[in-house]
């Protein structure tokens, strides 16, 4: 045999011979019988145990990541019941809790009597506007009245906590979690079944500041907290606090009466 062909084929050999038992060794340690283990083990330099130890806390540090539920609660808000004194006071009530919170000492009833009004309809029969002010009676439903939208309402809470008041009307529900996040309360206009309503539940008006629509189902309650699977109120119609409520449908329900929220500046 030629000399050359020879090396390369011993070569070739021992190449083999290395790689299998190479990878028998590899199985072994993988699943290595009680008698083997010890035989087997491959010898781990100090480098190579610093390289192991490193691996296992990043894969601690991401499981810990990844198990991390999305939740906040804030804890010690009061709940104000705006019955029986307010049957349309629910934007008030759910304000007086936001204010007392933040240690304002102030009640539903005097902010029944601070928040901006205007008739239900106006000497032209034309009906009120709820971005303007209170429509119509706030005390009871034997007289007409409808309710009130973000703008009057930051205007007189602003009346108490200058310059901290963050209205947050058409931004994302994100912004309400990030309020929420920072230990504020948010109030909210949404329904009282707390998810989206038929467009049949929906009527359009025609007032003197532009076409509003508007639901006889609006609703306004404090968030207080948040996880990923539910929303917790106060809602002035209950009887207690940190009521739960599945959170897709009501984040719909919020969306549909125009995104609106006000929170404090921390």
């Amino acid at each position: 045999m030629d000399k050359k062909l020879l090396i390369r084929s011993l070569s070739i050999g021992a190449i083999f011979l290395g790689t299998y038992l190479g990878a028998e060794n590899f199985r072994s340690v993988e699943n290595p019988t009680a008698e083997t283990q010890a035989a087997v083990a491959p010898k781990i330099t100090r480098t190579e145990a610093h390289s192991v130890t490193k691996n296992i806390a990043d894969k601690e540090v991401l499981e810990d990541f990844i198990i991390t539920e999305e939740k906040k609660i804030i804890e010690g808000v009061p709940h104000i019941s705006q019955l029986p004194e307010l049957q349309r006071g629910c934007e008030v009530t759910s304000l007086s809790m936001l204010l007392q919170y933040e240690g304002i000492q102030t009640d539903k009833m005097t902010l029944a009597k601070q928040i901006h009004k205007i008739p239900f309809r106006d000497a032209n029969y034309v009906r009120g506007n709820p971005y303007d002010g209170f429509v119509g009676d706030i005390y009871t439903f034997s007289k007409s009245g409808y309710g009130v939208y973000h703008g009057p309402v930051a205007n007189l809470a602003e009346n108490y906590l200058p310059g901290k008041i963050k209205d947050i009307t058409g931004k994302s529900i994100h912004d309400v979690y990030q309020l929420i996040d920072s230990d504020s309360p948010v109030w909210v206009i949404t329904n009282s079944t707390f998810a989206p309503l038929p467009e049949s539940e929906f009527t359009i008006w025609k007032t003197n500041t532009g076409n509003v629509k508007i639901t006889y189902r609006e609703h306004s309650v404090l968030i207080v907290g948040y996880d990923e699977e539910f929303i917790y109120v106060n809602d002035p119609l209950a009887s207690d606090g940190y009521k739960a409520f599945p959170r897709t449908p009501f984040e719909k329900a919020w969306v549909q009466m125009g995104s609106q929220a006000i929170g404090i500046e921390k």
